[in-house]
């Protein structure tokens, strides 16, 4: 009444649904701020069937590529007129686990995408609500309907094959953690590059994606002067690397060339500016929500998307001397 239109534009406008002029929309717009009106959630999921949200399960989030991964979501998510509720699963021992898989059954939640590690999703489908649609961010993961992925193992090939390119011997590699099935990819795709190459192979050291342990194991590379390009599975890990490297005396890219993965804006803020495998974080959240809403609607979505990544070369690698 205050803004002088139908209940049925009222509620197209405030469900971003079907077609309003620009300016109704903005008389509309301004009516509610007039009268602090707020749609309510709780009546409109009981008439629409659908509570306008999307749940994000995710193992970690320590690392870059995590964040901006969730942040993507959110950001694709928002502008279809979701809001996402995120439940981080910190531990890995069973019954937190389970813990936090029983809380979803108590969630008001349209789809679900997980982004979680094997041992959980091991037994997830058995501990997920009834009914609730699930994107997948994981090729491994048992059951999946919908699989969104990026291209781990093709990444890890590019840098492998361009440090060799430029007349290295052989590449080391400074993975992830054990259990995480993305570095385990990186790694074989690092491997399958030497491989082919008819090169030798080095023991993989783990790190944990953070700066420090990229420092720790660095320091064992630092140490040898055999070493002279090097593979980080994160951009992170691979900053790490260049303090070691700086204490021992060692340059990059004169001494040491480096490349990293994810590709990251602060990546170019490195000195020199890393050269790394360029990881479409906003790629991957578009596909994640786009396939959890379409299954919400229950329109025919891909079993798997596999996101292709791009090497940007930048300064941390050059020719071996």
């Amino acid at each position: 009444a205050h803004a002088g239109v139908s209940a049925q534009t009222v509620s197209r406008v405030a469900n971003g649904m079907g077609t309003v002029q620009e300016s109704t929309k903005r008389h509309v717009l301004q009516a509610m701020s007039d009268l602090g009106y707020r749609p309510n959630s709780a009546a409109r999921a009981l008439k629409l069937g659908s509570f306008r949200t999307i749940g994000v399960l995710s193992q970690t989030l320590s690392s870059i590529g995590d964040v901006r991964t969730i942040d993507e979501i959110s950001r694709h998510a928002a502008e279809a007129g979701y809001a996402t509720t995120l439940i981080p699963v910190h531990e890995t021992r069973q019954a937190e686990v389970d813990r936090v898989f029983s809380r979803l059954q108590e969630l008001a939640v349209d789809a679900l995408i997980l982004n979680l590690e094997a041992p959980q999703l091991a037994h997830a489908a058995a501990m997920l609500p009834p009914g609730v649609p699930v994107v997948y961010m994981d090729p491994a993961a048992p059951d999946a309907d919908v699989i969104i992925d990026t291209d781990q193992v093709g990444g890890a090939r590019q840098a492998t094959e361009h440090l060799l390119g430029l007349g290295h011997e052989t590449v080391w590699h400074i993975s992830g953690p054990r259990s995480s099935r993305p570095a385990g990819r990186r790694i074989d795709g690092w491997r399958e590059a030497l491989t082919r190459g008819g090169r030798a192979v080095p023991d993989v050291l783990h790190g944990d994606w953070s700066v420090s342990s990229g420092y720790e194991q660095g320091r064992i590379l630092a140490a040898r002067a055999d070493v002279t390009a090097v593979f980080c599975a994160n951009d992170q890990m691979a900053l790490g690397l260049y303090r070691a490297l700086g204490e021992a005396g060692r340059t990059v890219p004169g001494d040491v060339s480096v490349v990293g993965f994810d590709g990251t804006d602060d990546g170019r803020g490195y000195a020199p500016p890393l050269t790394s495998v360029h990881h479409e974080f906003g790629e991957v959240g578009r596909l994640c929500v786009s396939a959890a809403l379409a299954l919400t609607r229950g329109d025919p979505v891909d079993p798997l998307a596999v996101i292709p990544t791009t090497l940007v070369v930048r300064d941390s690698t050059a020719p071996v001397h």
